[in-house]
């Protein structure tokens, strides 16, 4: 079998809890979003993933023609990749493909929104840290019931309010349950965010 991305995956000791895929932002490694991880869940098994994209020398999940501009036939492309490695993954670790909440930052949150956006049933929920609307004028698929927590910054230069509350509103026009944070705050990735995070985690997925 081949295991087409770089990646790392520590076994949980909960083995109900669901498997946290980390997906880091535009310069990130696989070891990023560790802490978070732990954070977020520390009874799951945990998967994280490096973009196999690289720019300037700095991994991505997938190409940008500008800053804000994507490159859809990438997007759509990497989307793809990453959707297949899940099921690769689930087989050689052992884990429940049905199972997998990703939690996404910048970059991880748009490719991660990109699974949600182009397969039913590819995440079980979704941790979406600063994303953008990853591409428009498609149809979703019914995301019925699937939990999605979205972290936004008033102040982000990148995902301006419009573009996440756009997002919102395409999650649940396709039928999953949003929670939307708002900081003052950038870009950047905040405590408040990450326990905030934490804190929807183990409500809605009943973690002890």
């Amino acid at each position: 079998m081949t295991m087409k991305m770089k990646h790392l995956y520590i076994k949980g000791k909960n083995e109900e809890a669901p498997v946290l895929l980390m997906l880091h932002g535009t310069g990130g490694t696989e070891r990023d979003l560790l802490g978070l991880a732990e954070l977020i869940s520390p009874g799951s098994s945990v998967l994280s993933v490096r973009g196999n994209v690289l720019e300037n020398g700095m991994p991505r999940f997938f190409r940008r023609l500008a800053e804000g501009v994507f490159d859809i036939e990438d997007l759509v492309y990497r989307t793809g990749e990453l959707h297949e490695f899940l099921a690769e993954a689930a087989t050689e670790y052992g884990f429940d493909r049905s199972n997998i909440v990703a939690a996404g930052y910048s970059n991880g949150a748009n490719i991660a929104g990109s699974l949600l956006f182009h397969y039913k049933d590819s995440l079980k929920g979704a941790i979406l840290l600063h994303p953008m609307v990853p591409l428009r004028g498609i149809k979703l698929p019914d995301l019925s019931g699937v939990p999605v927590f979205i972290a936004a910054g008033e102040n982000d230069p990148l995902c301006p309010p419009t573009e996440t509350k756009e997002l919102d509103a395409l999650l649940r026009e396709a039928g999953a349950v949003v929670e939307v944070r708002w900081d003052r705050f950038g870009h950047q990735l905040t405590s408040a965010e990450a326990h905030a995070a934490a804190a929807w985690f183990k409500q809605t997925f009943a973690i002890e």
